[in-house]
């Protein structure tokens, strides 16, 4: 599978992943400028905290890029139905087209989504079969961020020693309290809500139960065996190997069931 761009045009949407890319942003520029850079430049914090900040706020600005722009597995208008998989497929009300089951169709895109969760405005794209283990990983980096933000806030004050080297005349110095202050704001904030929204898409996964299908009391046929935990995320990442389940910047292949968990979908 290529690494498609699939973009919804969706003013609302556009400005909801503005937000998002905004807060992410004033985090990743002025924790570095107020925090990280001058007290690793006088020898306050070693060099690998300043390394994983930035590889945490890189991750995180991947996995949004990745969860807003990839196809969340749209249908196709003409879709080649394999004859042995026909009683699988129900035909939908909205676009009157062929969809397997399980499917949804999004009023926001105009389009049907093969085992779509919800239309998320924030990401301005649904999370369906094909994205959501990259709108999972965009949850757990930025908890990851977040985290990394507030202790870094909190160590400004309570934990780090004075800074000798400060420029009163900069903007950042003068302004230092109101900065931070609104950075811890934005990861309490941004904490708070990912990690809800994680434990939810956590739980719908471990119970083969999508976000729609909770909300309309909806109740799946269930697995031949009980499948673990383990197969439940692979089979949602595409793949068994875990350290590929932190890694946005892959392709993702759907995996190969065994006749142990197959369903009747």
């Amino acid at each position: 599978m290529k690494l498609r761009l699939h973009f919804v045009v969706d003013p609302m949407g556009w400005l909801c992943i503005s937000m998002v890319f905004g807060i992410w942003l004033y985090n990743s520029f002025f924790i570095p400028k107020l925090v990280l850079l001058p007290h690793y430049n006088e020898g306050h914090i070693p060099w690998a905290i300043v390394v994983c900040y930035y590889v945490a706020s890189t991750l995180c600005v991947a996995a949004l890029f990745r969860a807003s722009t990839a196809d969340p597995g749209r249908l196709p208008v003409d879709p080649n139905i394999p004859h042995s998989e026909r009683e699988h497929w129900e035909l939908c009300s909205k676009c009157n087209l062929m969809r397997p089951k399980r499917s949804h169709h999004c009023s926001r895109c105009g389009h049907c989504v093969r085992r779509m969760d919800h239309h998320c405005p924030w990401i301005n794209n649904c999370v369906g079969e094909d994205n959501h283990w990259l709108f999972l990983q965009l949850c757990f980096y930025t908890q990851v961020l977040s985290l990394f933000t507030l202790a870094l806030d909190f160590c400004q004050y309570y934990y780090f020693q004075p800074l000798t080297g400060l420029d009163q005349e900069a903007f950042t110095s003068r302004h230092e309290l109101a900065l931070l202050r609104g950075s811890a704001l934005m990861g309490v904030v941004m904490f708070g809500g990912m990690s809800s929204l994680f434990y939810t898409q956590m739980t719908g996964i471990l119970s083969d139960t999508t976000t729609i299908e909770k909300m309309s009391q909806f109740s799946s046929e269930t697995y031949v065996k009980k499948r673990s935990w383990q197969w439940a995320l692979a089979e949602v990442f595409g793949t068994r190997w875990k350290v590929l389940w932190f890694i946005p910047l892959r392709s993702r292949q759907p995996l190969q069931a065994s006749h142990h968990f197959r369903t009747h979908v």
